[in-house]
């Protein structure tokens, strides 16, 4: 991990790649293939997808820019495969229990692949946008997947529609922080040379029409307590947490190695949540998201993942 003085100089910068903004990866070989090769395809009429060769290209660009350079292990990752060759270590960070909760935000699709979680959306548009996985839609009611009155979370890379998958990452820090905005609330400003340990819980959610659903809004409420700003309503039936070392995602980084270390927790199932309120939480919520951001291609180069004991 950079010294975090170099982290938060660049923090503007960094913020896309960890947290998937809307101008996420505008450089490499791939961005400007996607571009080339490009035809209309996924959620709707302005969205474009991209050819197997444009996500091989990226793939060779990031063993090519990570080959001898010392990076740690990457993510996103299939959880159920265990094997990993990247021999570099870190010290794992503590329990989020004893971290401070930094930001919330969410990802339109899982990064992550699981078997509850297991369907591949795509290519995308080379960019992060329509690409990642899902749950298995044939598997909700008819009343589940009815159509919402007004557009969720909508954006001009994409819209949330009932039946849609996404991954929230719940991001903690080992500095003394306050939940907020972006990277930047993970690091203390005030202590420009401190090094702090980051872990992400991280919990995928299928979105439904039902009011019964859980409620996004408890779902990402959060209160200190014993002096830690802590998560409250993460769901604790979802299956053991399946733990990893790895880095942070987001598109930026489908052609270059991320050099930050996060130890993850990715819970195996998904859990139903009333599409309505993810609109409502889109709208207002104390880390200013309003949208799903893009997703990392799955990292599936075996020297570029940890083991998983």
């Amino acid at each position: 991990m950079k010294h975090i003085v170099i982290a938060i100089a660049a923090s503007a910068l960094l913020a896309a790649p960890v947290f998937a903004g809307e101008h996420e990866a505008h450089h490499g070989e791939g961005h400007g293939a996607a571009h080339a090769e490009g035809h209309e395809a996924g959620h709707g009429a302005h969205h474009k997808t991209v050819s197997n060769k444009v996500i091989a290209a990226q793939r060779k660009a990031l063993a090519k820019s990570t080959k001898g350079k010392g990076f740690g292990p990457q993510a996103p990752r299939d959880i159920d495969a265990v094997e990993g060759k990247n021999k570099r270590v870190f010290s794992q960070a503590p329990a989020s229990t004893s971290m401070n909760l930094c930001n919330i935000h969410f990802h339109k699709n899982a990064e992550h692949k699981a078997k509850d979680f297991s369907i591949y959306a795509g290519n995308g548009n080379g960019e992060g946008y329509q690409s990642g996985y899902t749950y298995d839609k044939s598997l909700l009611s008819e009343a589940e997947l009815a159509p919402t009155r007004h557009k969720i979370c909508d954006s001009s890379h994409s819209t949330l529609r009932p039946g849609d998958t996404i991954e929230v990452h719940y991001v903690y820090s080992t500095a003394q922080i306050k939940p907020g905005k972006g990277l930047g609330s993970c690091f203390n400003k005030d202590i420009p040379k401190q090094n702090p340990q980051l872990r992400v819980e991280t919990q995928v959610y299928v979105l439904v029409h039902d009011k019964h659903a859980l409620s996004f809004k408890k779902l990402t409420k959060f209160k200190k307590q014993g002096g830690l700003y802590q998560a409250t309503g993460i769901p604790d039936n979802t299956g053991t947490p399946v733990q990893y070392a790895g880095s942070t995602t987001g598109p930026g980084y489908n052609e270059t190695g991320s050099p930050y270390q996060v130890t993850w927790s990715v819970r195996p199932h998904v859990a139903k949540v009333n599409i309505a309120t993810v609109g409502k939480w889109c709208k207002k919520n104390a880390f200013e998201e309003n949208h799903g951001h893009g997703v990392r291609n799955l990292v599936k180069n075996k020297k570029l993942l940890s083991e998983i004991h």
